[in-house]
């Protein structure tokens, strides 16, 4: 069986990006759509959920940013334009449902960012970059869901516009196992870093002084 990290390695997708001086902490779209089991969007991800706390908690210590999306559309959808109509399930983020609600013990502090989205990058339709320009931050941890959707857009224009993204696997989750581990392979050979863990929360821990 042919070794997909060789044979990508020996076409020259084996660059690496350097981590930055000025990290934030990016979860995309941790709700309640993914974690609820009569969710439409239910992805079983409660492991990465679990992630993402300890990961936010690390960040909030190291006195990082932390930045939160979530989605949110007007009565009709018409604000998602051709991605509300192509997916259905959408609609557990319309105004007042709980499913498009931050999970419970998982949220933003007073005074954090909450970037709202209508489509699947954090970046489109946002002022996102302009925010992370005025906190001078150079890459982004990212965590969320699901991987092969918002996570994967937000890692690809992350680096598009300048911030070099690298991807926690551990605080990532989608629908079945195929095309999160996919996505994870494709963003590490050509868009971004792709971390456990455990390394992203040393690389906050062990950050010079600003």
């Amino acid at each position: 069986m042919r070794d997909l990290s060789a044979d990508y390695a020996a076409a020259g997708f084996d660059g690496h990006l350097p981590f930055g001086s000025r990290p934030a902490l990016l979860m995309v779209d941790v709700c309640n759509a993914y974690l609820d089991p009569a969710s439409p969007l239910y992805a079983g991800v409660e492991a990465a959920l679990a992630s993402n706390i300890r990961l936010l908690a690390a960040a909030r210590k190291a006195e990082l940013p932390a930045i939160f999306t979530r989605v949110l559309y007007n009565s009709d959808g018409t604000d998602g334009g051709l991605f509300y109509r192509k997916v259905p399930a959408l609609a557990a983020y319309l105004p007042g449902n709980p499913l498009g609600e931050f999970p419970s013990g998982f949220g933003p502090d007073p005074g954090e960012v909450v970037v709202t989205k209508q489509y699947a990058s954090a970046f489109f339709g946002t002022s996102l970059a302009a925010t992370l320009n005025t906190l001078r931050v150079d890459c982004l941890l990212i965590t969320g869901f699901s991987t092969s959707g918002c996570v994967r857009a937000t890692a690809l224009d992350a680096l598009q516009n300048g911030f070099a993204p690298f991807v926690v696997r551990d605080g990532c989750g989608d629908r079945a196992e195929g095309p999160h581990e996919a996505n994870l392979f494709d963003l590490q050979a050509k868009y971004a870093e792709v971390i456990d863990e455990a390394s992203a929360l040393a690389l906050m821990a062990n950050l010079p002084p600003a």
